[in-house]
């Protein structure tokens, strides 16, 4: 299992630290959702937020989060897309797709990809809750 590295710019400085918490990966384009999920998961998470697959692809070349919570349309792709190679870099990864865009076929091909979970936006802190119970 590979350790958590967290990188902080500051100056041209570089600074790691090492969580006690386990790791969430938040990937969504909207700042608002990223800022809520990281407020609802730090009793039982470290977390940390991205808005692109691009950046998600940098984040999982360093860090083996616990879970990924994965928006659907992002600016660089569908998330949908990029579940497996997440699910085959890290296997024992949970991933909940998060998305506004709810159909039947999406959370089939979602969770055909390898999704753990589906969410609708809008969400409720008690329906993350849940979910993490569930699939923790």
């Amino acid at each position: 299992m590979r350790r958590h590295v967290e990188v902080k710019y500051t100056a041209s400085v570089l600074e790691e630290s090492t969580p006690s918490k386990p790791l969430a990966l938040i990937v969504d384009d909207e700042t608002d959702i990223c800022f809520l999920l990281k407020d609802i998961l730090q009793r039982k998470f470290e977390s940390s937020s991205v808005t692109s697959l691009a950046e998600a692809k940098l984040y999982l070349q360093l860090n083996e989060p616990s879970i990924i919570f994965l928006d659907n349309k992002l600016s660089d792709g569908l998330g949908i897309d990029h579940i497996h190679s997440f699910k085959e870099q890290y296997p024992h990864t949970k991933i909940v797709m998060i998305t506004a865009y709810d159909n039947f076929s999406e959370k089939e091909m979602a969770f055909k990809e390898g999704a753990d979970y589906f969410i609708n936006k809008p969400f409720s802190i008690k329906t993350i809750m849940e979910t993490i119970q569930t699939i923790t």
